[in-house]
């Protein structure tokens, strides 16, 4: 069946037979389901904390972005979504879904008015009330989600009003983002080919040390400013700005992503439309450390760096492909990029790639080819029990969710509750409209 639903095209998915092979064998591959509609196509899909645990269900934090045609406003969605334990849901809830519908699972706890598309998610590791996202303009825009005022939508509605904002960029960042694991830093790429840092304690008067879990918190002058666009006052309001720690040159053209070092705030990558993964180390200056100049035959759109193992690097490209790099022996003789693996089952270019935070050899990757893979580094090349029970075991794939009917533009693993993904496709064309979230 797997090796079926690989070869149908995505645009000829929508009412295939294959599409309907794979609603059937929901109850029968995954512990838990669910599918939300949203009301135009997201980009972007992130989880957030987990809120409560549930004999039978756990309760997460939910970051979603919905954008219109321009009748309504483009809006930054907070949603709680209760996560059904492993062997409690039963087989016919779990194969009860309807792509035109909300999910029961998913409820929508506050609205932010964004300004502008929300094309990127990203949240804080030191404080689960902080989240960063990029837009169509050269800043990063921070957000304090619990103490932003809760914005209906409605036609001719004022944006809200972020936080703290990020600038440095001299042209559009609108998709390269990244949060540090160990301090409150940010990471932003873009297309004035640069990767720019800043640090949140740069500013503590926006957000300080207050909070109960002695995490970035709001001060008083910016609780001020909400009063003031709660009642009303946005135009005599406007967001604290601070400018970047470092701006790193190298790259010739885009810069599509950014990533951390798992073990260093010091350390970081970058990858984009040259084709090209460079190292930085921010102790050595603003240039790179180490340029893989032909890491892929294509623009390079994704890079993660594994929490695991602090050698390993993955990268997803337009030319269909996902890289694994061991940064010890990133070059050939020649500067060509010298990946470890390479993992070509998708038919079309890589949107997103992310490690598991449960499993230091597996992986994920989604495609415009409406697939959102899951890969195990250390199957390559296997041709044991699992090779043979399982289509392409032997290239490292043990599964294929093949829910979406378009594009899958955005996905992530969940850290509190293991092996549970979210996952959004642009489904626009394929659903009364909207994209598709599932978890």
């Amino acid at each position: 069946m797997k090796e079926k639903k690989k070869d149908v095209a995505v645009e000829d998915r929508a009412g295939d037979e294959s599409y309907n092979q794979w609603k059937a064998a929901i109850p029968l591959v995954y512990d838990w389901f669910t599918n939300h509609n949203l009301v135009w196509p997201s980009q972007s899909c992130r989880w957030g904390p987990q809120l409560e645990e549930g004999k039978y269900k756990n309760l997460h934090r939910l970051y979603l972005s919905e954008r219109t045609d321009g009748t309504f406003p483009n809006t930054l969605v907070i949603s709680n979504c209760e996560v059904v334990k492993p062997r409690i849901a039963a087989a016919e809830h779990i194969s009860k879904f309807n792509e035109e519908h909300c999910s029961p699972f998913i409820d929508e706890f506050k609205t932010i008015i964004h300004p502008g598309e929300v094309n990127r998610i990203r949240e804080l590791p030191q404080s689960s009330k902080i989240i960063a996202t990029h837009t169509d303009s050269p800043d990063v825009l921070i957000w304090d989600v619990e103490a932003q005022p809760d914005r209906h939508v409605a036609r001719n509605v004022s944006e809200s009003l972020p936080d703290l904002i990020l600038t440095g960029h001299q042209d559009n960042a609108e998709y390269a983002l990244a949060m540090c694991p160990l301090e409150p830093l940010v990471l932003s790429g873009g297309k004035d080919k640069s990767v720019v840092l800043w640090s949140i304690h740069d500013h503590v008067s926006v957000l300080a040390e207050a909070s109960s879990d002695k995490s970035p918190g709001v001060s008083p002058e910016s609780l001020s400013n909400k009063q003031s666009i709660e009642a009303g006052d946005e135009k005599n309001s406007e967001s604290p700005t601070i400018g970047p720690r470092g701006v790193f040159q190298g790259h010739e053209d885009t810069v599509e992503d950014v990533q951390f070092c798992p073990a260093s705030p010091q350390e970081f990558c970058s990858a984009g439309d040259d084709s090209c993964i460079i190292l930085w180390d921010a102790r050595a200056g603003t240039s790179p450390v180490t340029k893989v100049e032909k890491a892929h035959d294509g623009d390079i759109n994704c890079v993660d760096w594994n929490p695991h193992d602090v050698n390993l690097i993955l990268t997803g490209s337009a030319d269909g492909s996902v890289r694994m790099f061991d940064r010890r022996n990133l070059l050939t003789c020649d500067g060509a990029g010298s990946p470890v693996h390479r993992f070509e089952l998708h038919k079309a270019a890589i949107l997103c790639v992310q490690w598991s935070p449960d499993k230091a050899s597996v992986f994920g990757s989604s495609s415009e080819d409406g697939f959102l893979n899951i890969w195990d580094y250390e199957k390559v090349g296997r041709n044991d029990g699992v090779a043979r029970r399982v289509a392409n075991a032997a290239y490292g794939l043990f599964f294929q969710h093949a829910g979406h009917r378009d594009k899958v533009v955005d996905f992530h693993w969940n850290a509190s509750d293991p092996w549970t993904i979210v996952s959004v496709s642009d489904d626009c064309a394929r659903v009364n409209g909207g994209g598709t979230v599932q978890a």
